[in-house]
């Protein structure tokens, strides 16, 4: 850790002594040099399983300049009776003369089942007031996630780690009734939705969105939701109308309707795929025109047919951020607004049988 880290600790203690030692680890910092200030951007609970806290720390450490300004971890352990905890202020870095540096400060709370009934006791003192509050459960707790968005304006959730498309879905649209959702399987998306944006992007070429026929959607067999979420945010974008889809073997079909002609959409489970997201994606239009998407080695690799039968092949580099750079975007997201999450989650879930 860095020279400037203060760390305070305490076993059986109350949110009150918390909150109190943080305040002055605060002071303590910015007295011994005025240049270090607390960052004051965005809180964010995460409700974890305590067995689970170091997977879950160290998916965190990797989301870079995205960590929250003050991150408050419950770790969960159903049969613990005392409630202790541990702050940590950790700096960005040794600020030049004259510069600023920032504190970001982490609050770690265990407790159990006996303290579940006082959560909003716990957390509110622990959070910095006015500033938005994005909340995280990744090993599910609904429940407690329920309870917790009084504190929240942001929720991040995963709708692949739902046990079924339908669950997580409607999952995700209860949720975005309460709060703005930021869900890593749409995000999964983002380099997907940004190319087929970009490919036609050009005049001649976006009239032919209008003529799309058909659709197919390539994913990894527990990231059903993702692909909902891909030809529900065409089916918005292009005012398809949408309708539950038909379970064809590991597949599913059907045919959505716009103003020109029907489209045809597939959603192909892809078991070699060894991680959460989509392998594919393949667009065609009534003239004869066709374009594929495909993960490949350094990016995504792009197919693409054109009406008299000619064909092309590129690579477009960085497409894949990883897991960590999702879960950072996710915590970004909750500052910002996409417009084009609730109608393509809208539309998504249509589709579902």
């Amino acid at each position: 850790m860095n020279s400037r880290d203060a760390v305070w600790s305490a076993q059986g203690t109350t949110p009150d002594q918390i909150e109190a030692a943080l305040r002055k680890l605060l002071v303590d910092v910015h007295v011994e040099n005025e240049s270090f200030v607390p960052a004051r951007v965005l809180n964010m609970i995460a409700f974890v399983d305590r067995e689970w806290s170091g997977e879950i720390a160290n998916r965190l450490r990797g989301v870079g300049r995205y960590h929250a300004s003050r991150m408050v971890v419950l770790a969960y352990e159903p049969r613990r009776e005392r409630l202790d905890a541990r702050v940590m202020i950790a700096a960005e870095g040794e600020p030049r003369p004259g510069e600023l540096a920032l504190l970001h400060e982490t609050v770690v709370v265990e407790l159990g089942d006996r303290h579940l009934d006082d959560l909003l006791t716990i957390a509110d003192p622990l959070v910095v007031t006015d500033l938005p509050t994005l909340l995280w459960s990744p090993h599910g707790h609904h429940e407690i996630v329920d309870e917790l968005l009084a504190l929240s304006q942001a929720i991040l959730l995963d709708s692949v780690e739902e046990p079924s498309a339908r669950e997580a879905l409607d999952r995700a649209c209860t949720l975005s009734d309460q709060a703005y959702v930021v869900d890593l399987a749409w995000l999964r998306t983002t380099p997907w939705r940004e190319r087929l944006a970009a490919s036609f992007d050009p005049a001649a070429m976006r009239r032919e969105l209008r003529t799309v026929s058909a659709l197919t959607v390539r994913h990894h067999p527990a990231s059903t939701a993702a692909a909902m979420l891909l030809a529900g945010w065409l089916a918005s974008r292009l005012d398809w109308s949408v309708a539950p889809l038909v379970e064809h073997g590991d597949a599913l079909g059907g045919t959505a309707h716009s103003s020109h002609q029907d489209v045809a959409i597939r959603l192909q489970a892809a078991p070699e795929l060894q991680v959460p997201g989509l392998e594919g994606v393949t667009i065609e239009t009534a003239a004869g025109r066709s374009l594929s998407l495909d993960r490949g080695p350094g990016g995504l690799r792009a197919r693409a047919r054109s009406a008299d039968g000619g064909a092309h092949e590129w690579t477009i580099p960085g497409a894949s951020r990883g897991e960590r750079g999702v879960l950072g975007e996710g915590i970004r997201q909750a500052l910002l607004r996409d417009p084009s999450y609730v109608p393509a989650l809208g539309a998504a879930r249509a589709l579902v049988p």
